[in-house]
């Protein structure tokens, strides 16, 4: 069990809190919040506590001027770390073969191209107008951008991409027989 003076500790003491549950003590009142503790904001000091449920999960964030004391409760095990670590992240994708990402970074480089986008390869991304980045696997959500408007347009481009056609239905049309 720990407590500490939170407004008055730094970054060794709250990193010895991260990943941990713990209990905080918030406001006046002393109202207690109980929870995973994800993160602290080094500016505000508040704090990130996340609740994993069967349905999901709770994110609360306390306030860093509110909090009084946090006390430890608990370690995480193995799994619990992969969790919090792994909780912000996007979900995993499928694996994808390097030439079905090709097949999909050639499609969306075509798509923006025909849709008159200044678009270019950079290795593995595409970089639109050198002001956005699209990384594998090439979908709207790939995206990265801080002009807000173009990452909208260039998103909803991709939203709309037509699918490719299949590769091996690319060859002369069979002829058909009018009996």
């Amino acid at each position: 069990m720990m407590q500490c003076g939170w407004l008055h500790s730094g970054p060794q003491l709250w990193l010895r809190c991260v990943h941990r549950q713990v209990k905080v003590k918030a406001g006046k009142q002393g109202e207690e919040h109980r929870g995973w503790l994800l993160t602290v904001d080094p500016v505000s000091h508040s704090v990130v506590l996340v609740n994993f449920r069967e349905d999901g999960a709770s994110v609360r964030v306390v306030l860093g001027h509110a909090v009084e004391h946090v006390e430890v409760l608990q370690e995480a095990d193995p799994d619990m770390e992969e969790r919090l670590q792994s909780f912000f992240l996007p979900p995993q994708t499928l694996s994808l073969d390097p030439e079905e990402l090709r097949r999909r970074r050639s499609g969306v480089c075509g798509w923006l191209q025909k849709n008159r986008v200044p678009v270019e390869e950079d290795g593995n991304e595409l970089r639109v107008a050198g002001v956005l980045t699209i990384r594998a696997p090439y979908r709207a959500e790939d995206c990265c951008s801080s002009n807000q408007i173009i990452l909208d347009r260039i998103q909803k481009l991709i939203r709309v991409q037509p699918d490719p056609v299949p590769e091996t239905d690319l060859g002369p049309p069979e002829p058909t027989s009018r009996d």
